[in-house]
């Protein structure tokens, strides 16, 4: 604002004043005046004051427009080496021990890529929490995304658990969470099926031993018929052809 020269009062708008300045706000909108949200973190409205202004301003039929700023969930997805063709923001986990349960509880089954925000203090009790509802899964935790000491660590939440133990991170952290593998009966698919399987898995993240067996167990094949058909669709030798590592397929 200063840059464009824009000299106005600033009025503080958080959490335990929303409600009160929003209909402080409002009146003052609907007489004319224009009014800029802004924050000195993050992306207004997105787990972060301006929400509850913007409903009051669509019931008035008052005109809200948006200049795209941070935000960190996307940028945190980004970078999280986990599926970003779906997924689904969470927020910030309640602190209150019976709603975090149940919310978690609702996301034991989700398939999609999860999003969570946390506080550094609170990090170590989330991990926790999602340790002990969604089992050990792959995780990027990302924080003080854009600054000089920015950090990614793509861990799974057990690995998470042993390295915050004993030093709590600095920052506002970003939790990334993979979600539920699909274990649907796949009985009775053809070894081509379930190499379309193993690609995608390895896609994800998995080594090609490692796709071959989860294929394996979820279709009933054997994991070295699977294991072949990827040799031979990658265009990969075997042993007795010369080459037969994981990193080849990566090299790929």
């Amino acid at each position: 604002m200063n840059y464009f020269g824009i000299h106005k009062p600033l009025v503080s708008y958080f959490h335990y004043n929303e409600s009160h300045k929003t209909d402080i706000l409002l009146k003052r909108i609907l007489k004319g005046e224009n009014c800029v949200i802004v924050s000195d973190a993050g992306m207004p409205t997105i787990s972060d004051p301006g929400e509850n202004l913007i409903c009051e301003c669509a019931k008035n039929n008052i005109r809200v427009e948006v200049v795209p700023g941070p935000s960190a969930l996307i940028a945190a997805l980004a970078v999280s080496a986990l599926p970003t063709g779906r997924f689904t923001f969470e927020g910030f986990l309640s602190t209150n021990k019976r709603v975090r349960n149940l919310h978690l509880e609702d996301l034991k089954d989700e398939k999609r890529t999860m999003i969570f925000y946390e506080a550094p203090h609170k990090l170590l009790k989330t991990i926790k929490s999602l340790f002990e509802a969604l089992g050990d899964r792959r995780i990027s935790i990302s924080r003080e995304i854009t600054k000089i000491y920015e950090e990614v660590a793509r861990i799974t939440l057990k690995e998470a658990l042993e390295k915050y133990k004993e030093k709590p991170p600095k920052g506002e952290c970003v939790i990334v969470i993979e979600g539920k593998e699909d274990c649907d009966d796949l009985q009775g698919t053809d070894v081509e099926d379930a190499i379309e399987i193993a690609k995608d898995l390895i896609s994800k993240g998995n080594s090609m031993s490692k796709a071959a067996k989860l294929a394996a167990s979820k279709t009933n094949l054997l994991k070295n018929d699977i294991y072949r058909g990827l040799l031979k669709e990658l265009g990969i030798r075997n042993s007795a052809g010369l080459l037969h590592k994981d990193s080849v397929f990566s090299a790929i």
